[in-house]
């Protein structure tokens, strides 16, 4: 643990015979490590270990702690260039996890979306592994992608969550956009490939008619290629 402040005083007693003994005491705030782990520090600008530190007030005689108070919060402390954050700060993701939540979120959407229309398609096949290629994955390849359409539905909405979090609202935009392209490149939009955009588009984090806005400006930039 280390001191964060300390309040000291003095207390002064005076014996029988005149003689004085001195009584220091005062408040000490003391930190100690309760967790540790990776996380996005912004003044490093990428990912560092860190350490989760939890104070308490202690009452102290002769600059010892004897007597723990009450508990003054904590804070996250990067390893590295010894910023403190608040707590909040273990939510965002770190650079790694955003790295592999694009390509797995990608790889659900076209999951989603090719089983809503023609998973057969050669165009639309040919589409998607582009679509997930160009979201991280070189290696990704037909046998790639028919497994990934056999997981089940349950494991794909996370997927879409955790990506959609980490987007801004342009680039969910443009990766619904791009989900809706796979859809479209053997023929228009049917009516399931438009529900299952609709439920890409939400599990995302976007509204409704957000979707439907994607939806009409993908149809209209692909009828006037």
């Amino acid at each position: 643990m280390r001191p964060r402040r300390v309040l000291a005083g003095v207390c002064r007693l005076v014996g029988r015979r005149g003689s004085t003994l001195l009584i220091i005491f005062g408040l000490r705030v003391l930190y100690r490590t309760i967790a540790q782990g990776t996380f996005h520090c912004r003044r490093c600008g990428g990912d560092r270990q860190y350490r989760h530190r939890a104070g308490r007030r202690w009452f102290t005689l002769f600059f010892i702690p004897v007597i723990p108070l009450d508990s003054v919060g904590g804070h996250v402390q990067c390893a590295t260039c010894r910023t403190r954050y608040v707590i909040d700060v273990l939510h965002q993701p770190t650079t790694a996890q955003m790295q592999a939540a694009l390509p797995a979120g990608m790889r659900a959407a076209v999951a989603a979306m090719l089983r809503s229309g023609d998973p057969s398609s050669p165009v639309s096949r040919q589409r998607a592994i582009d679509a997930v290629i160009g979201s991280g994955v070189p290696n990704y390849n037909e046998a790639m992608l028919n497994a990934d359409l056999l997981t089940s539905v349950e494991s794909i909405r996370p997927a879409l969550n955790r990506v959609g979090a980490q987007l801004t609202i342009q680039a969910r935009e443009w990766y619904l956009a791009e989900v809706i392209r796979i859809a479209m490149a053997d023929g228009p939009l049917t009516e399931s490939e438009r529900h299952a955009a609709m439920a890409i588009g939400l599990d995302l984090g976007m509204t409704q008619a957000q979707v439907i806005g994607v939806v009409a400006m993908t149809e209209q930039s692909a009828g006037r290629d």
